[in-house]
């Protein structure tokens, strides 16, 4: 990944994103998207769409990734200062306490710590996991009054995590899902640019995926492509603790992952594994029976069924503070997104055959 790629990603990862609190992530991806795109604009929810207006001679094709993270929201403010939490998203109540978190207040960020009673205050030996509801924030505040002079409730939370560096090509952060997914759609519709492709490309940066996948059904009825490919995490399950039943294909660094199966429809399935063989990009393959659980679910049944499908990034560790992607695995996805965008301009219709 060259450095320009790399700034891109990382002032992407390094701002906080929670569903429904989009903006400021938003303006990252639209500064970088603008510097090519032939337009760029957003809807009232705050959708970023921009655009490669092809010749006129090929199909039209949406590279969409999710802009949101999941986090936490302040759900009251108690009288003794402390915040009560409600979850944004799918957030895992097993690694929240004794984390350091952001509260993004209108006048600035305030930090906070989920409070976690020492060991040696505890019962040990059959604790159970408190609901998200039940645990609370700690931001110094002495009563309710000083607390309510710094947050509000409604105000989003995120961890206060950084990117780190690993072994190798392989990166550390919370936020991974799905920033590393818009990363690619802007990298994709600039390869587009770059070769000039006939085919009208729009990479698009959605809002609240996390809360039931709604800024891809508004997109996908607003824009109507002949196509859309959603490019989310999916499972890395090389890691030593996953249970065997959860064991799958997919490993780290072994590139993007292709899904088969439910949303994913078998022409579009066909045409992404096609270019993958054209430019030489390793792929593996993943079945999703019954829902994808990403964007291609919203965009498929938009209007009357939007040809879509789903590509995968290796992600370890989701929906955690510390996920694990490979960038070499972002780099053959924004070459296959390439690929795909200038195969696209020789397909005439997507509709299954009879």
């Amino acid at each position: 990944m060259d450095e320009r790629r790399r700034e891109f990603l990382t002032a992407l990862l390094s701002t906080p994103s929670p569903s429904g609190y989009e903006a400021d992530g938003q303006r990252v991806w639209i500064d970088y998207v603008s510097e090519f795109a032939d337009e760029v604009r957003t809807d009232d929810y705050g959708n970023a769409v921009a655009v490669h207006q092809g010749s006129g001679e090929g199909p039209e094709i949406a590279f969409s990734g999710h802009a949101d993270e999941i986090g936490f929201i302040v759900r009251d403010v108690l009288e003794d200062g402390f915040l009560r939490l409600s979850r944004i998203g799918g957030s895992d109540r097993t690694i929240s306490q004794g984390q350091h978190v952001t509260v993004h207040t209108a006048d600035g960020p305030v930090q906070g710590v989920v409070g976690q009673t020492a060991i040696h205050l505890r019962e040990t030996g059959s604790e159970e996991y408190s609901d998200i509801s039940e645990q609370f924030v700690d931001i110094g505040a002495t009563d309710g009054e000083e607390a309510e002079e710094l947050v509000e409730v409604g105000d989003p939370i995120t961890f206060s995590t950084e990117l780190f560096e690993l072994s190798g090509s392989r990166l550390s952060a919370r936020g991974m899902d799905n920033r590393v997914g818009t990363w690619s759609a802007a990298e994709g519709l600039r390869r587009a640019v770059e070769n000039d492709v006939d085919a009208t490309v729009y990479a698009v940066s959605t809002v609240q995926e996390e809360v039931g996948i709604k800024g891809a059904q508004m997109v996908g009825f607003d824009l109507d492509p002949d196509a859309a490919i959603a490019v989310d995490v999916t499972h890395a399950t090389d890691n030593p603790d996953v249970a065997g039943k959860h064991k799958g294909p997919v490993e780290l660094g072994d590139g993007p992952v292709v899904s088969r199966g439910s949303a994913n429809h078998p022409n579009v399935v066909d045409l992404a594994r096609e270019a993958a063989e054209t430019a030489d990009i390793n792929i593996q393959l993943q079945a999703t029976g019954t829902r994808t659980g990403t964007d291609a679910d919203g965009f498929y049944t938009s209007r009357s069924g939007i040809p879509a499908l789903n590509i995968g990034i290796p992600n370890r560790y989701m929906h955690t503070p510390v996920e694990v992607v490979d960038t070499d695995d972002l780099d053959d996805v924004a070459a296959l997104l390439g690929a795909i965008a200038e195969a696209a301009g020789d397909v005439d219709s997507f509709a299954v055959e009879f």
